[in-house]
């Protein structure tokens, strides 16, 4: 897996997982570049300097910087992993059923790990997966989220509800967001990007919860509806602690 841009790749020396190699653009003379260029050698990671046009045909994303990493693929975490982050506070999941644009995925788990949540849970089936572009777009936020792939969503919400969960779907037609009741363990789920969320994964919800529309479009794109779900939950939270 390749990891591009100055911040993704920063992001990655902040974690325990092993670089193969990192390609840097020659004759970098930005303060940001040679900062970056410190660290990676701080770290003592193979640092390979190229020609332009070397890592311009790596680069698949064209927004390299100057910087583009190698690791191994994603290692997906287990549902267990994120309930057991859980287990002595409020956490916050956020499932997504059926989101299949990779850049809408990458989005979402850049605004959930700014929220502080502690896990996102995808299909392993009808979803997008963690790939450079997904790497790309959470701009180095999926090296510090866990993201669990699972083969049924509505078992997922089944083993976060008997672990304490209350679980919303953010859906048109639902209670009005801001007048509902977010604290506590919260499990968001967020649907696909045309269909939203499937009737049965809607069934197994304690309860739906739409964002207010005042427009003449009547939706939202997928991660900025959890975005403003996520945001909601943290701003309840912080109320209640101000009480």
């Amino acid at each position: 897996m390749k990891i591009e841009g100055r911040n993704a790749v920063y992001e990655l020396l902040k974690t325990d997982k092993e670089i193969d190699k990192i390609l840097v653009q020659k004759d970098l003379k930005d303060d940001a570049s040679k900062r970056l260029i410190n660290v990676i050698r701080s770290h003592k990671v193979k640092l390979q300097p190229v020609d332009k046009y070397v890592i311009e045909k790596e680069s698949e994303s064209k927004r390299h910087q100057g910087f583009i990493a190698y690791v191994s693929d994603y290692k997906y975490f287990e549902i267990e992993d994120i309930i057991d982050d859980c287990a002595d506070k409020d956490g916050l999941v956020v499932v997504l059923n059926e989101i299949l644009d990779p850049h809408n995925l990458g989005s979402i788990i850049r605004v959930c790990e700014c929220a502080g949540a502690d896990g996102i849970i995808i299909g392993k089936d009808r979803s997008a997966s963690v790939s450079d572009t997904v790497m790309r777009i959470s701009a180095g936020a999926l090296n510090h989220i866990k993201v669990a792939k699972v083969t049924n969503i509505n078992n997922a919400i089944d083993k976060l509800k008997e672990n304490g969960f209350w679980v919303y779907g953010a859906e048109v037609g639902g209670g009005n967001i801001y007048k509902s009741n977010l604290t506590g363990k919260i499990c968001l789920v967020i649907g696909g990007e045309d269909s939203g969320v499937k009737r049965l994964t809607k069934e197994k919800c304690d309860g739906i919860i739409s964002i207010p529309m005042f427009g003449k479009v009547n939706s939202l794109n997928a991660s900025v509806a959890c975005g403003i779900a996520v945001y909601e939950v943290v701003r309840q939270r912080v109320q209640t602690e101000k009480a």
